[in-house]
């Protein structure tokens, strides 16, 4: 190759790799002032927990309804319910906007009871949502472009770690109202009561209809209609986040007990409900968002609104998961036996509760451990300190969040007694 050849291919190589790091530069210059986002807290505990070598480790962090051995459940109604579905070999066609139809008509009925004179006066706009995270971003964003009131949203403190930005992202500001009290280990319902009765008119407040997330105390009867009364007092807009409907008491009556009588006290709420733990349908995203109307003509604008939010966001819900919901809510044997299973994994979690609180005791704890058994659903507050987490964690390999957070539903019969003896040995 002659000295002029060699020269144009040196040239060439140069442009060649002057031009692919002036394209990096340029790509790098993009996006060099993003910032690393935190850690999510639960995945954190995870990783921690599969990392560590102890035979004996235990988490207790993950939010999601295990047996007693430790692994994921599938309720055997469900599986019947898949069975039949697959055998039926129905297509994958899209749904409407607004989903399943036989689905959002049999959750509502489980969220406000059948012969509720909503249902009967078709006062809902019920609408499928990507689970009830999904429902939660769906009813903020039909807040943002419609609430006439202050975009500014109240929540227990403290609360679900995802409710304030599912709100944020819509343009809402989070703002609390003191709900959980550290010296009791109960529910702070006086300052409750005098925060709420302090909110702006016409803004939104967030209540978790049963089974709070985290601390697992939830407000009596008698509670509920003095919030109910001060609420409507104050002109708020009443949000709903239903997760746990039949899973906190395995009585799905009684877990809807306090969204229908702020129903009957004639308060429009909107409600987010979430099939995951009732049924199992962590994976599948399977909820719906409800949002209730005063009159007919106001659900058939709400609805359209409703549809052209979700035609943006990502234009229509999966099929599977409703169809599973469906089978199984709308035929009365289905439906029985799934009440069966979960009352199952009630119950599961209530004996859970009680063995810990034995187990503590057997190890010779002599602190009151009732607040354990009183709390409800998947999560109980211990009343563990952030340094007690850190060194259960660290000298016992017991994974959990760091305000003292655990899930019943990792307890065992297997591991039992070594968290009780751990717990009780870091709380001396």
């Amino acid at each position: 190759m002659s000295f002029a050849s060699k020269s144009a291919v040196l040239f060439k190589t140069f442009l060649s790799k002057t031009r692919q790091a002036l394209i990096l530069k340029r790509y790098e210059s993009i996006w060099d002032h993003v910032e690393l986002a935190p850690p999510d807290a639960i995945f954190g505990v995870t990783e921690g927990w599969k990392k560590d070598k102890n035979s004996k480790k235990v988490n207790v962090g993950v939010g999601a309804y295990r047996d007693d051995s430790g692994k994921p459940y599938i309720l055997p109604s469900v599986r019947k319910a898949e069975e039949k579905i697959f055998n039926q070999k129905m297509n994958h066609a899209y749904v409407l906007q607004d989903g399943h139809h036989e689905f959002c008509k049999l959750a509502a009925e489980l969220a406000f009871g059948k012969d509720s004179c909503v249902l009967q006066n078709n006062l809902n706009v019920t609408a499928q949502s990507v689970s009830g995270t999904g429902a939660l971003r769906l009813g903020a964003a039909f807040l943002a472009k419609f609430f006439q009131g202050n975009k500014v949203i109240y929540f227990p403190k403290p609360t679900w770690g995802n409710h304030k930005n599912i709100f944020a992202a819509e343009g809402f500001e989070g703002k609390f109202y003191r709900y959980y009290d550290a010296e009791t280990i109960g529910l702070n319902f006086r300052g409750m009561r005098e925060d709420i009765s302090k909110i702006p008119e016409k803004s939104v407040i967030l209540f978790h209809a049963v089974a709070h997330n985290p601390t697992g105390i939830d407000p009596t009867m008698d509670e509920w209609k003095e919030i109910t009364y001060i609420c409507k007092k104050r002109k708020l807009l009443v949000f709903f986040d239903m997760a746990y409907q039949g899973f906190a008491s395995g009585d799905t009556e009684k877990d809807a007990a306090a969204v229908r009588l702020f129903v009957d006290d004639g308060h429009e709420i909107i409600l987010a409900q979430s099939f995951s733990k009732n049924m199992g349908l962590y994976g599948q995203r399977v909820g719906t968002v409800t949002i209730l109307t005063s009159c007919e003509e106001e659900q058939e604008k709400v609805l359209s609104q409703m549809k052209a939010i979700i035609l943006g966001m990502y234009m229509c819900p999966p099929i599977h998961g409703p169809r599973i919901v469906a089978e199984i809510l709308g035929n009365p044997i289905p439906r029985s036996e799934w009440l069966k299973d979960l009352k199952g994994m009630a119950d599961r979690i209530i004996s859970a509760r009680k063995a810990l609180v034995d187990n503590l005791k057997k190890a010779g704890s002599t602190k009151n451990w009732d607040h354990i058994t009183k709390q409800i659903g998947m999560f109980c507050y211990t009343g563990l300190t952030p340094d007690q987490v850190k060194k259960i964690s660290k000298e016992h390999s017991i994974y959990l969040t760091a305000d003292g957070r655990i899930s019943v539903a990792g307890v065992g019969t297997k591991n039992v007694e070594y968290l009780a003896h751990a717990m009780h040995t870091v709380t001396k």
